[in-house]
């Protein structure tokens, strides 16, 4: 049965949900914590990403679709670990306080950067170990999904700085809660249409893919990244259409204990 592609990119969809929604439940129930907390969860889930490394070193040997979910599944652990260290606000960037109003956009970019520069920096670091662990070795698809993740998100987030009309603050944590203050609510900026056109394209080329190739193993890869990709276009649409993509998760996550800045005010900048 894991060897239809169709169940490949259901099982994609469903990690994306269910590793994001976790990754939204550990952190509301760390978020009141005291940041010396919230180091030690970082610390004491460093041995599931060194598990998960062990793994994914087996599973790049072969590209039949065990090894293939395996290499898939090691990847969202460690970009799990990665955004759980950024959400918790251990690892983030050396400006933790709000943008100040009327700087220059330069300016601006600057404290924008400041604010995630050491998780940037992280997330680039583990792309590089990842591309050097998997040169030349016959499962690549783990790397790929992960640079679909990474690209993606680094276009959400500059989607999110140059200004969209809808961002969803909701899940935003307290010790996270200044970023919100570097974005901007706006029409649709020209970086929308470049960045949606390349995940589209980057689908496009998975797709044909999938149906060009005939291995099983390669079929279930390009499924997966098909599904990963299409769910990285369909967040960048949620910036701009009506959709309450908040419902998928808000049933699951225990009650926030914070009350203060429940809303966000100001309506020029705005987000996550």
């Amino acid at each position: 049965m894991l060897e239809n592609w169709g169940i490949a990119a259901t099982i994609a969809t469903f990690g994306w949900w269910f590793f994001t929604g976790a990754i939204l439940v550990v952190i509301r129930l760390f978020d009141p914590a005291p940041l010396a907390r919230r180091v030690g969860l970082c610390l004491a889930s460093l041995p599931a990403v060194c598990v998960a490394g062990l793994f994914y070193n087996w599973a790049i040997s072969a590209a039949d679709t065990q090894h293939v979910y395996a290499a898939f599944f090691c990847v969202l652990v460690f970009w799990g670990w990665i955004e759980i260290s950024f959400l918790s606000g251990v690892i983030t960037g050396p400006i933790g306080s709000e943008c100040p109003s009327g700087i220059s956009e330069w300016e601006r970019f600057i404290r924008a950067w400041g604010t995630v520069a050491y998780h940037e920096m992280l997330l680039l670091a583990a792309g590089l170990v990842l591309t050097w662990v998997t040169w030349g070795a016959e499962n690549r698809f783990g790397l790929w999904i992960y640079y679909i993740l990474y690209f993606a998100r680094i276009s959400a987030k500059l989607n999110l700085f140059f200004g969209v009309p809808r961002i969803n603050i909701e899940f935003v944590p307290q010790a996270m809660r200044h970023l919100t203050s570097h974005f901007r609510i706006s029409s649709i900026n020209w970086f929308f249409p470049v960045s949606t056109s390349g995940l589209a394209f980057a689908l496009a080329c998975w797709l044909e893919r999938l149906y060009a190739v005939d291995a099983i193993g390669d079929q279930i890869g390009f499924a997966l990244l098909s599904a990963m990709t299409a769910l990285a276009l369909l967040e960048h649409w949620v910036m701009v259409l009506p959709v309450p993509d908040a419902k998928l998760w808000r049933w699951m996550l225990p009650a926030p204990k914070h009350t203060k800045n429940k809303s966000f005010k100001r309506e020029d900048f705005h987000g996550f």
